[in-house]
């Protein structure tokens, strides 16, 4: 988690969406031609679609996840403008993400959240086990820990599902003195509602990166739109030489 301020650097929290991820090769989910608008979220991505129908679901999530261990699919500029800014940055730096691949980790970010969970484990609805898992997963697979037959799904948070480490995220936020959201859609809660929390407490000067205005865009003091992998390297390198002074 960030720690306190180190003299004019304080702990920054970095929100990233699909966004950021598009220029790896990834589709997003809320665009024209994006995931929602080729598959319906009540039939893939519910936990009462897999109490329907595990095999569609599993389907759905295998040839995403095949899509994402492509050969071409790799960490882009932002990705790795992010992991220099926590290397670097004195205060520290956490990154929270709405996205299910693992290209911060590859990229070398290391304090990291994934709110929305991590395609590349499988969780066992029978027992607590999560693990890693770039395989296909099938409604006939034993679950390594505890032997249950049909139990492994995809480490993500469905509609309808909590997000993960909203605890640790509302502890980053209450600390940090900069929020940057890059590659969010502004629509997609409680996300979408972190930019106003940490506007309400004060502390925090706030910043979107983005391709676009979100529907949130009103709520930060200052954005720069254009691709992630311009945008997200170009900010770094502002804040790296001038400090909280190039949020401002």
């Amino acid at each position: 988690m960030p720690g306190a301020s180190s003299g004019g650097h304080p702990p920054i929290v970095v929100l990233t969406g699909a966004g950021i991820s598009r220029e790896s090769g990834l589709a997003t989910f809320r665009d024209p031609d994006g995931i929602w608008a080729r598959f319906r979220i009540e039939d893939v991505a519910t936990p009462e679609a897999y109490a329907r129908d595990p095999e569609r679901v599993l389907a759905f999530y295998n040839a995403r996840r095949r899509g994402m261990t492509a050969d071409d699919v790799r960490p882009n500029a932002a990705h790795l403008a992010l992991a220099r800014l926590e290397a670097e940055w004195p205060g520290g730096v956490t990154v929270v993400t709405q996205n299910i691949d693992d290209l911060h980790e590859r990229a070398g970010s290391r304090n990291l959240i994934h709110m929305h969970g991590e395609l590349l484990k499988a969780r066992c609805t029978s027992c607590p086990d999560v693990r890693p898992w770039r395989n296909d997963i099938r409604v006939d697979h034993a679950c390594p820990a505890c032997g249950a037959l049909g139990a492994l799904r995809p480490h993500v948070v469905w509609f309808g599902e909590i997000p993960l480490g909203l605890d640790a995220i509302d502890t980053a936020l209450g600390a940090c003195g900069l929020f940057v959201s890059i590659g969010t859609s502004g629509n997609v809660y409680p996300a979408a509602g972190f930019v106003r929390q940490v506007r309400m407490l004060g502390r925090a000067r706030a910043v979107e990166l983005n391709l676009e205005p979100s529907e949130g865009a009103t709520l930060f003091e200052r954005a720069r739109y254009g691709p992630a992998s311009e945008t997200v390297p170009a900010f770094v390198d502002d804040l790296l030489a001038r400090g909280l002074a190039a949020a401002g």
